[in-house]
């Protein structure tokens, strides 16, 4: 038997009014020029959003990869 897909919350890293940002459900946060920094921020909502016990993946364009 087929087990029901598990729902994940999205967290981007992506461009936005020329900078790096984060978002999450159509919300952008953590801008920054520098992109290591708009991660470490994606990751930080990560372990926020994985400490309510919710599952979480990264996308950071032009990478692959995600965190569970």
């Amino acid at each position: 038997m087929k087990q029901p897909p598990i729902h994940r919350i999205v967290i981007t890293v992506c461009r936005n009014d020329g900078l790096w940002a984060v978002e999450e459900a159509g919300l952008f946060f953590g801008a920054s020029p520098d992109k290591d920094i708009a991660k470490a921020s994606a990751a930080r909502r990560a372990r926020e959003r994985i400490g309510e016990g919710q599952a979480c993946q990264i996308r950071v364009a032009g990478e692959n990869g995600f965190v569970i």
